[in-house]
């Protein structure tokens, strides 16, 4: 293992069941009342599994859920910014009682888990809405699935019995443990983690080599699990990563895994489970830009730096890298933030992901100074297809 950081309450879970607990547990299953949950509560199961959500090992109860939503921490006062959670319609939680074991299936019937469901409580989504997403408008998009998620929280530890199948980029699918290890074989002793949703352009890559130049190595880390609607898809992403480490990156000093997660746009918290997610996957820093996770104007431009002054150090950990915003200045040449460039604005070449998919939509060139050729030729194709 990696000892530069510790799991984040100091053990990396492992709720996974092998050899004969796992027969077991199958066999066991087909006598159990099930449920059948989302594609985002199997992400969640598995993340919890592996150790990706450690020290969660389960669905949260509703001491840790209040604590969690009220004052963004487990209920032992450890920091904890976003409720991980099981929800079910009222009629499915009146079939179940406290104290049974339940199978839980994805959407085609496949046994994923087990849960020792432990408590069944209502919650009070606007007040999930205003503290975790700061707003109540449904058209956020991590507020429009809290409204259409079920009124009743199940919660209690879980096992996984079987992985996801027909999982994408099964090469890429590292888990805690292995990123560790490799890490560790790698000499890495310093490692910075970078969030993403989005084809790694100019600026991104700016970003992740000035912090390449304080560590040892780079995890990139895309989300390949839920996101939105309009976001550019996975493999298209992924075809990007590949090519700009291909050509643009220190082979020996950089590493590319996807993390299975649902996007929830919670900004400045979802900053923070971030963070700490990547701190579970043994990343000592973690890049921290523009509006992370944001969506639309619901968050302040840099609220995602400042939220992490509530936290201290000690607790954290993982050291955040905090970045300005990047943009290309044809004046200086190259690539710069408000930090290092006083050339006036007509200067700067920025686009927002926004723009990029309506000149991708409209078949127009991405310029050079956003997005390096090679990128710009694999979405442009797509779009065009």
């Amino acid at each position: 293992m990696n000892d530069t950081i510790s799991p984040h309450g100091g053990k990396l879970v492992n709720r996974i069941l092998e050899g004969e607990k796992r027969q077991e547990a199958q066999k066991k299953a087909e006598n159990l009342k099930s449920i059948k949950v989302s594609p985002r509560i199997v992400s969640d199961i598995e993340l919890i599994a592996v150790g990706a959500l450690s020290p969660i090992e389960g669905f949260m109860g509703k001491e840790d859920y209040d604590s969690v939503v009220g004052d963004m921490r487990l209920s032992n006062g450890l920091p904890w910014t976003i409720p991980v959670t099981l929800p079910v319609s009222v009629e499915v939680a009146d079939e179940i009682e406290e104290g049974q074991e339940i199978s839980i299936l994805d959407q085609k019937g496949n046994l994923i888990a087990m849960l020792n469901l432990e408590e069944r409580f209502f919650y009070d989504k606007e007040s999930e809405a205003k503290n975790v997403y700061r707003t109540t408008d449904s058209a956020h998009p991590g507020v429009s699935v809290l409204n259409s998620q079920g009124d009743v929280l199940l919660g209690g530890e879980i096992n996984l019995v079987n992985r996801p199948t027909d999982v994408e980029f099964p090469n890429y699918r590292l888990e805690p443990a292995q990123t560790r290890e490799i890490f560790k074989k790698k000499g890495w002793r310093r490692v910075v983690a970078f969030q993403t949703r989005n084809p790694i352009h100019r600026a991104h890559e700016y970003l992740q080599k000035c912090a390449l130049e304080m560590v040892d190595g780079l995890l990139i880390h895309p989300i390949v699990g839920e996101t939105k609607s309009d976001d550019i898809p996975a493999h298209l992403r992924i075809r990007c990563y590949e090519e700009l480490l291909e050509n643009y990156y220190p082979e020996d000093r950089s590493l590319l895994s996807v993390l299975p997660a649902a996007m929830r746009y919670a900004g400045p918290r979802e900053a923070i489970f971030h963070a700490i997610v990547r701190k579970n996957y043994g990343c000592t820093h973690f890049i921290v830009g523009r509006d992370h996770a944001g969506v639309g104007n619901y968050y302040g431009t840099y609220d995602a730096h400042k939220i992490f002054d509530e936290f201290s150090s000690e607790e954290i950990e993982i050291t955040p890298l905090f970045f300005d915003h990047a943009f290309y200045c044809k004046r200086c040449n190259g690539m710069a933030t408000k930090k290092t460039c006083a050339c006036p604005p007509e200067n700067h070449v920025h686009l927002s992901g926004t723009k990029v998919r309506e000149m991708l939509k409209n078949k127009q060139q991405l310029p050079k100074e956003f997005t390096r050729p090679e990128v710009a030729k694999i979405l442009m194709e797509a779009y065009s297809n």
